[in-house]
């Protein structure tokens, strides 16, 4: 593992959605696949009447790996343990589930060919608020730990952990002293010009992370980098319906159904400039 406080620098560079589709497809011809992931493309289950509204439209996606870094979004047991907190699952979900497997399959391709990955995790000082979210991820609580399938990347050379205590990775990533950004240190000393994203929330710290990253890239502050993919697949966020938020006296604006929000963010990110991936096509 490399902490976040040993990096340094920054530079430019902007792209639209049509000449990231043509890069990446041009670049695949002359390069050798390594690896799809997941085997197959994910087949896209959106919710119909959302979906005419507001389209998304996951991709095979080729990603060179000698230019690419992978960014994992708040993988912890916090999140995604069942029954790790009181944001984490209540039962075992196949969005989460399936975010964790295809998550640990991408970090370890990109270790094996030494490519750099890098971490976020949600960890707060205990009894410092988040609002509008009850008390979650507490360091002490074992919430703000890694899920047992990846914390093998706490000791993986390659792996850049930095922990956040905040929805915003970007924001979290600044360090409150010195003020340098961990994220955009890391993406200019690594030199690189695709970033992949997976994790969870898919419409909360995933949405806000990704949005900001295109802002800053096309503000230059992101050196080489020209696109942002998020493996559609690797992403989830939590369910919790209507019925549960009237029971618990919430306010009406806690309502969140995961189908419906996992495509919101999807299709904000989209609309953005992101480039949402059914299966990522990995070359050499």
């Amino acid at each position: 593992m490399v902490s976040s406080d040993q990096r340094s620098s920054t530079s430019s560079a902007s792209s639209t959605p049509e000449t990231q589709d043509a890069a990446t497809s041009s670049d695949v011809a002359a390069s050798s696949v390594v690896q799809r992931i997941p085997a197959a493309p994910a087949e896209w289950e959106a919710p119909g009447e959302l979906d005419a509204r507001l389209p998304v439209r996951p991709a095979v996606v080729p990603v060179s790996l000698p230019t690419a870094g992978l960014i994992i979004v708040d993988e912890i047991n916090g999140f995604c343990q069942v029954a790790g907190g009181a944001l984490a699952p209540q039962a075992p979900n196949a969005q989460v589930s399936r975010m964790v497997a295809l998550s640990d399959t991408l970090a370890r391709t990109f270790s094996e060919r030494n490519r750099p990955l890098l971490v976020f995790i949600d960890s707060h000082a205990p009894g410092k608020p988040e609002p509008p979210y009850p008390a979650h991820c507490e360091q002490g609580s074992g919430e703000d730990e890694l899920v047992a399938e990846l914390a093998w990347l706490e000791e993986e050379p390659q792996a850049t952990l930095v922990r956040k205590d905040c929805i915003n990775g970007y924001v979290g990533a600044i360090d409150p002293h010195t003020q340098v950004n961990a994220l955009q240190e890391w993406v200019s000393d690594e030199g690189l010009e695709t970033l992949v994203v997976v994790g969870i929330c898919t419409d909360i710290c995933v949405m806000d992370l990704v949005l900001t990253l295109l802002s800053a890239r096309n503000h230059g502050l992101l050196g080489k980098v020209r696109d942002i993919v998020v493996l559609e697949p690797g992403c989830a966020t939590y369910a919790l319906p209507a019925e549960v938020v009237e029971q618990l006296g919430l306010p009406d604006t806690a309502t969140h159904p995961q189908a419906d929000s996992h495509h919101i963010g999807l299709y904000c990110m989209a609309a953005r400039g992101a480039v949402i991936a059914s299966q990522l096509e990995l070359t050499s």
